[in-house]
C-alpha cells in the first residue's frame, strides 16, 4: 500500500491501517468520537479550557481555522472506521522562533502497534515540507503537546527526542457564588468596563506583561480587535493611566462556564491589590451574565506566582498541560 497525504508519501506505514487526508465535514463526527474514546485512558477533563472534550461543532470550527485543512490534517482508519487523527499548525513567537506544532489523538485500543509513531512521522514529514516551502529552517522547531496524564503520548514524544520546555496549570473555581467580596480598592483606583476606545491600552497592557516570558506567540493589535468580546472585560485606572485589565468571557458553547483569559497589571502598579480587585470584579461580572463556574490557566513557572492569587479566591488546580519541543533536524 502506498499512501499520499498533504504531499507526503509513506509506504505501508502500519499494516491494516489506512492513512488518508481530512475529507471535510463528513469527518467531524468521527473525529469527535475519537476524542470521546480517549477520555478515560488519558484522564481528560471534559470541561478544560486548555484542551477539553470538543463537540462536533467545535471540531468543525477548529478545522476551519487551519491553513489547508486537507494538507495539514491526517485521519487513520482501521476496518473502515476512523481510529485516530493528527493535525499540524504553526506560528511565530515573539523571539522570532517559528513553532510547528503537531497534535495527535489515537483510540487506546490501537496504541502499541506503531500507529502513534507513524502519525508522528507523518507530522514531522509534513512540517519539513512546510519549513522548506516557507524558508524558516533557521528558526524552526518541532512542537508537541500532551497532558501530564497522557502517559502513552508522553512516552512516545520522549522516545522520539522531544523534551519538556514548559507547562500550563489549569485551575477551576467550582461555584461563582462563593467569590469573596472585593473589599476596598487601592486608593486612587477606579475599575470599569473596557470600551473600544480603551482597546489599544488594554492590548498593550497584556502584551507588555509577557515581555520577559519565553515561548509566547506574537499577538497583533489587529488580532486582539478581531476576537474582542468585551462584555466582561474590566480595566483599572490609576489616575488617568490604564494600570491593569481582566479579560473575562463566557464559553461560547457553554455559557454557564466563564474564563479568565488574561489578568495583567502594569509593573509599576503591582503589589497593591489591584490584580485581586480586577479578578474579583471580572468574576462577579461573569456570574451576573449567567456563568456558574470559572476556569483559567497559567504557566507553572510564572515569575509572579499568579496561581497564589487565584487560589486565594477559590480556584483549585485541575491538570497540567506540558509543552514539548525538538530541534528542527533533530
Amino acid at each position: 500500500m502506498n499512501v499520499r497525504t498533504g504531499g507526503v508519501s509513506a509506504s505501508n506505514p502500519v499494516p491494516g491501517y489506512v492513512f488518508r487526508p481530512y475529507g471535510g465535514g463528513a469527518d467531524h463526527g468521527a473525529m469527535a468520537a475519537v476524542r470521546r474514546g480517549c477520555v478515560e485512558r488519558d484522564r481528560v477533563d471534559p470541561g478544560s479550557v486548555v484542551e477539553g472534550l470538543p463537540t462536533v461543532a467545535e471540531i468543525a470550527e477548529s478545522c476551519a481555522r487551519l491553513v489547508d485543512p486537507a494538507g495539514n490534517q491526517i485521519l487513520v482508519e482501521h476496518d473502515g472506521a476512523v481510529v485516530g487523527y493528527a493535525t499540524v499548525r504553526w506560528w511565530q513567537e515573539r523571539s522570532g522562533t517559528w513553532l510547528y506544532l503537531h497534535r495527535g489523538y489515537l483510540l487506546p485500543g490501537h496504541r502499541g502497534r506503531g500507529v502513534g509513531s507513524a502519525m508522528l512521522g507523518w507530522a514531522e514529514a509534513r512540517i519539513r515540507q512546510l519549513v522548506e516551502r516557507q524558508g524558516t529552517a533557521g528558526t524552526a522547531v518541532f512542537g508537541a503537546n500532551a497532558m501530564a496524564a497522557e502517559e502513552d503520548a508522553t512516552a512516545l514524544l520522549l522516545d522520539d527526542g522531544y523534551r519538556r520546555v514548559f507547562s500550563l496549570t489549569e485551575m477551576r473555581l467550582a461555584d461563582l457564588r462563593q467569590v469573596p467580596e472585593a473589599g476596598r480598592w487601592p486608593d486612587g483606583v477606579r475599575i470599569g468596563a473596557v470600551q473600544p476606545s480603551h482597546y489599544r491600552g488594554a492590548w498593550k497592557t497584556v502584551v507588555d506583561s509577557y515581555a520577559d516570558t519565553s515561548h509566547t506567540p506574537q499577538w497583533t493589535f489587529e488580532r486582539f480587535v478581531e476576537v474582542a468580546n468585551p462584555m466582561c472585560w474590566r480595566a483599572a485606572w490609576d489616575g488617568d493611566e490604564l494600570a491593569g485589565v481582566a479579560l473575562c468571557s463566557l464559553r461560547r458553547h457553554d455559557r454557564t462556564v466563564g474564563e479568565v483569559e488574561e489578568l495583567s497589571v502594569r509593573a509599576g502598579s503591582r503589589r497593591r491589590g489591584l490584580g485581586r480587585a480586577l479578578l474579583l470584579d471580572g468574576l462577579r461580572c461573569l456570574r451576573r451574565h449567567g456563568a456558574v463556574t470559572a476556569r483559567l490557566y497559567t504557566g507553572t513557572a510564572n515569575p509572579h506566582r499568579s496561581y497564589d492569587l487565584y487560589e486565594s479566591v477559590g480556584f483549585r488546580r485541575t491538570n497540567e498541560y506540558v509543552r514539548y519541543r525538538k530541534p528542527f533536524g533533530g
